[in-house]
């Protein structure tokens, strides 16, 4: 039996294209649904078209904090996981990144050049 939130959430995930998953079927990049704090579940975004700000929701949303706030080892994490999941792929995507991550472009290209962001 599915939990009453995840019924709940099926009508706009189904608008959206997105899917409900149950709690044991959750990967990262999942949005994660807890009812009075317990994780029952999520929504898995649909694989369509996606723009530069979808990819950097994900990011910010994973590393839990505002994307310009983070510490430098943060942002290279973010520059790592944008890249392993294809947005460096979009055009103009570097500049983009760089003014959210508040460097420079020159930064966001030394981050993806650096041999951990290449593993």
């Amino acid at each position: 039996m599915a939990h009453p939130l995840l019924d709940a959430v099926r009508p706009m995930a189904d608008a959206i294209g997105a899917v409900v998953v149950g709690r044991d079927d959750l990967v990262s990049g999942d949005i994660e649904l807890c009812w009075q704090g317990e994780l029952v579940g999520g929504v898995r975004l649909s694989e369509g078209a996606r723009d530069i700000d979808w990819y950097l929701a994900g990011v910010e949303r994973e590393l839990g904090a505002p994307l310009a706030d983070l510490s430098r080892e943060g942002k290279q994490r973010a520059v790592k996981l944008l890249n392993e999941r294809g947005a460096f792929q979009l055009r103009r995507s570097v500049e983009q990144v760089a003014e959210v991550l508040a460097v420079s472009r020159f930064t966001v290209y030394n981050y993806l050049n650096r041999p951990e962001a290449q593993e």
